[in-house]
């Protein structure tokens, strides 16, 4: 199955903004979290298909998955 994965800010350090990904059925944001080598603890928003979702949902295919660190301002 085919996921799109977004991220934001800081998360792109290092990393592309986008990632398309061929991955096996049943796969979870964890799971993604994990190839891409981000913690979960750093991650503070997680939408999938613009929606609030869990680190534990498994993701369909076509499925968009946006990761947000926290923000900080001044």
């Amino acid at each position: 199955m085919k996921i799109e994965v977004r991220l934001f800010a800081t998360f792109r350090e290092g990393r592309e903004k986008k990632y398309f990904l061929e991955l096996e059925e049943n796969i979870t944001p964890k799971d993604i979290l994990d190839i891409l080598k981000i913690s979960s603890e750093e991650v503070a928003i997680l939408l999938i298909n613009g929606i609030d979702g869990q680190l534990n949902k498994p993701l369909k295919d076509k499925d968009v998955l946006s990761l947000f660190p926290p923000v900080g301002g001044g």
